[in-house]
């Protein structure tokens, strides 16, 4: 039988909704649950992930007792939603400073904002959110993203699967750009220096007559990227033809008789 994760999603609800009652009796709080929030969002971006994460390492950037912290948090669990319900606030911030009357200009803040997000806090993409916490921040992002594209002629479903298509790009090309970026850690060479070593004794194994695609369209895509991959490139080409996309399918919609 599977482990349970023992995880209290009402609990958790309610602490991120501030319904959740805090203790009249006993000692005096040294924290609040923002500060220790804030404390695992820096040891997670420091880290750039949340593999080594855990209770212990807080509390001592706090320099607290690491008991201490389940005041304020329930469990690792919690703390991370919480942790991902704070950085949905500086989503929400930023869109909030890009706001626009045209759909396509706010798909393409939408976009932006959630790949800065990833970015800036790359842990982010190591939590499951088919699931999500629906902590205030969460909902006020989903609100704002949705506005962008309230009114074109989209139905209500078509706005959230439209929504839905453009963060699974973001999210899939931004993990692609943080694992490159963590093999460079890794290895200590860049893309460049990698084909530099492979390159020649690649050569020597690879019959281009054999897969005449395969070497036509690498050269012409190496050459232009400067790398076998460029998730730049990917991501402004793949949300370009999503924008297309979009607006196909309002221009035949108000074109039917």
């Amino acid at each position: 039988m599977a482990k349970r994760s023992g995880r209290d999603p009402s609990g958790t609800l309610s602490r991120l909704w501030g319904t959740r009652e805090v203790p009249s009796r006993g000692p005096k709080h040294a924290l609040t649950s923002a500060q220790v929030v804030a404390a695992a969002i820096g040891v997670a971006d420091a880290d750039r992930d949340l593999v080594h994460l855990s209770m212990r390492r807080v509390a001592d950037s706090l320099g607290v007792g690491t008991m201490s912290l389940y005041t304020y948090v329930a469990s690792r669990d919690e703390l991370v939603e919480m942790m991902l319900d704070t950085v949905y606030g500086e989503a929400v911030s930023d869109l909030q400073d890009r706001t626009t009357t045209d759909w396509q200009h706010g798909l393409r803040a939408v976009a932006d904002v959630n790949w800065t997000l990833y970015l800036r806090h790359p842990w982010v993409l190591q939590i499951f959110t088919g699931r999500p916490a629906l902590g205030p921040n969460a909902i006020a992002k989903y609100d704002h993203e949705l506005a962008v594209i309230d009114g074109i002629g989209l139905t209500d479903v078509e706005m959230d699967a439209v929504l839905t298509l453009l963060l699974t790009h973001v999210e899939g090309v931004a993990r692609r750009r943080v694992e490159a970026d963590q093999v460079i850690d890794r290895t200590g060479i860049t893309d460049q220096q990698w084909w530099q070593q492979v390159g020649p004794n690649f050569a020597q194994v690879f019959d281009a007559t054999r897969f005449p695609l395969a070497d036509r369209v690498g050269q012409a895509a190496g050459q232009a990227h400067r790398a076998a991959h460029d998730p730049e490139h990917a991501y402004r080409f793949g949300l370009d033809r999503l924008i297309d996309g979009v607006r196909a399918l309002i221009t035949r919609r108000c074109a039917a008789p």
